[in-house]
């Protein structure tokens, strides 16, 4: 998933549009999201995106819903979690007792582990659009652009690097043990997995220093450098991004008071 991840962001129907306006417009929607005291606008966003990112980017619907049903599950769990072990409002279903643990749900409690349900999935929906969007050599060269300190960003580029090198060597490994009837049964699958937990970090280490060579071959002096220089956005897509952000808090200011139960 992750190298169709890094194909979608190089190949969409919003590959040029300014990086830096990406990138503030998914920040600061993330942000109206995070600290929005009602669901509703956090939930708005999260239809937005699959639109933007569905009609305006081309990704595949497909591959999308893949993707988001992994946090959407977590965000489900969260919600379910705090309906029954937060509030203490009015008392709307009693499901009885497991040793020291009441299992009850309260009004209050769902309306707090639905807003938390509705934060979770509205900020990650805006990580997701930069994320299919906007490759992330451009998002290096941006933070060059934008001064942020050179030992992070290459941090950041060999952190980035080395995902890819996790898990191409994992998928090798994995392939390896299929081919020798691995993953057969239970029993065989766990075993593998062990097996596999076991060894991926000694491997990878071992690559991450033929790596850490290869580089210093090629004349690497501990500083990496990003090859583009990104542009800052013009004023009409400041002014159209300001104009959307205080639409989404004239929304939080409409819907405040609105409780869903």
């Amino acid at each position: 998933m992750e190298s169709h991840l890094d194909y979608h962001a190089h190949n969409n129907g919003l590959r040029e549009v300014n990086t830096l306006f990406k990138v503030l417009f998914a920040i600061s929607t993330m942000l109206i999201c995070v600290a929005s005291p009602s669901p509703f606008l956090p939930l708005f966003v999260f239809m937005l995106v699959p639109m933007l990112l569905v009609f305006l980017a081309k990704i595949p619907y497909k591959f999308y819903l893949r993707f988001i049903s992994a946090p959407f599950l977590f965000a489900f769990i969260t919600f379910l979690y705090m309906s029954l072990f937060f509030g203490t409002g009015e008392l709307w279903i009693h499901l009885g007792s497991i040793g020291p643990l009441n299992l009850a749900i309260y009004g209050d409690g769902i309306q707090l582990g639905f807003l938390v349900f509705s934060r979770m999935l509205g900020a990650f929906s805006c990580l997701v659009f930069l994320a299919f969007t906007t490759p992330m050599t451009e998002l290096f060269s941006m933070m060059h652009t934008i001064r942020i300190p050179a030992i992070m960003v290459e941090l950041a580029m060999l952190m980035y690097r080395f995902i890819f090198l996790f898990l191409d060597e994992a998928g090798k490994m994995h392939h390896a043990q299929k081919t020798r009837l691995g993953y057969s049964d239970w029993r065989s699958c766990l075993r593998c997995g062990g097996m596999l937990a076991g060894n991926l970090f000694i491997r990878t280490w071992f690559q991450g220093e033929k790596l850490h060579i290869a580089m210093e071959s090629r004349g690497y002096n501990g500083n990496l450098k990003t090859m583009k220089k990104i542009k800052y956005p013009g004023s009409l897509s400041i002014i159209l991004l300001i104009s959307f952000e205080i639409l989404l808090l004239a929304g939080i200011y409409m819907t405040m008071n609105i409780q869903i139960i």
